[in-house]
Order: C-alpha cells, then sequence, then structure tokens
C-alpha cells in the first residue's frame, strides 16, 4: 500500500486537481449560461452565477452523494475509463489520451449535474 497517498507529492499532481475542478465549475457556468441565453434571460451571466445561490444546490453539495443513477454511473463510468487508459497505454499514448479523455469526461460529469439540478428546481 506505499502507492496509495491521498494528495500529490508534486505541483503537477495539484494543478491537476485544481484544473480538473475549475474545469468542472466553468462547465457548470456555462451550461446555465447557455441556458440563461436560450430562456430569454436578460442578464444570462448573473442567472448563471445565480444558479450557485440556490439552496438546494447548496444542500446538494454539502450532503454528498449521488441523486440519481445517471451522476452514480457517469462518476464510476470516467473513473473505470480514466484508470483503463492509465493502465493499458504507456508514454506519449497516455498523456496524450489523458489530456483528452479526461477533460471531456469531466465536461460530461458537469452537464449530467447541470441537468440533475435544473430538474430538481422544476420539480421534475
Amino acid at each position: 500500500m506505499t502507492l496509495a497517498r491521498a494528495f500529490p507529492d508534486d505541483a503537477t499532481g495539484w494543478w491537476i486537481f485544481v484544473g480538473s475542478f475549475a474545469l468542472y465549475v466553468l462547465g457548470r457556468w456555462f451550461f446555465a449560461w447557455r441556458q440563461a441565453r436560450r430562456d430569454g434571460d436578460s442578464h444570462p451571466v448573473r442567472a448563471a452565477f445565480a444558479e450557485e445561490d440556490d439552496a438546494d444546490a447548496i444542500h446538494a453539495v454539502t450532503v454528498g452523494g449521488f441523486r440519481s443513477y445517471r451522476q452514480l454511473f457517469g462518476f464510476a463510468g470516467s473513473a473505470v475509463i480514466t484508470v483503463l487508459v492509465a493502465v493499458l497505454t504507456d508514454g506519449g499514448l497516455r498523456t496524450a489520451l489523458l489530456w483528452t479523455v479526461v477533460p471531456l469526461l469531466v465536461t460530461a460529469l458537469s452537464y449530467v449535474d447541470f441537468r440533475q439540478a435544473r430538474q430538481a428546481r422544476s420539480g421534475g
């Protein structure tokens, strides 16, 4: 169990974690902004930022867990795909695939979470 560690040892690992989180947040804001523009909101940027002030969204973040099977399977499937790419490839191919696949998976998870939050707010 010497390979299992909670936090990265170098700055690159930290930048990867921070970058993944930032990509997730930017994805959520982008989807909220796009939805506000589609709905004809006069200030779509304010609407996108106001979405994060929703009490239900804050409760979901603090409580954690998965509110739907799509979130659970999206998270588990993304983890499996990332591990498979990391284990089955090597060298430059691994780097190229991880730099391509992981941002796509993070963005897809932010979209699934955005849809789930929007559905919860609309009462559906």
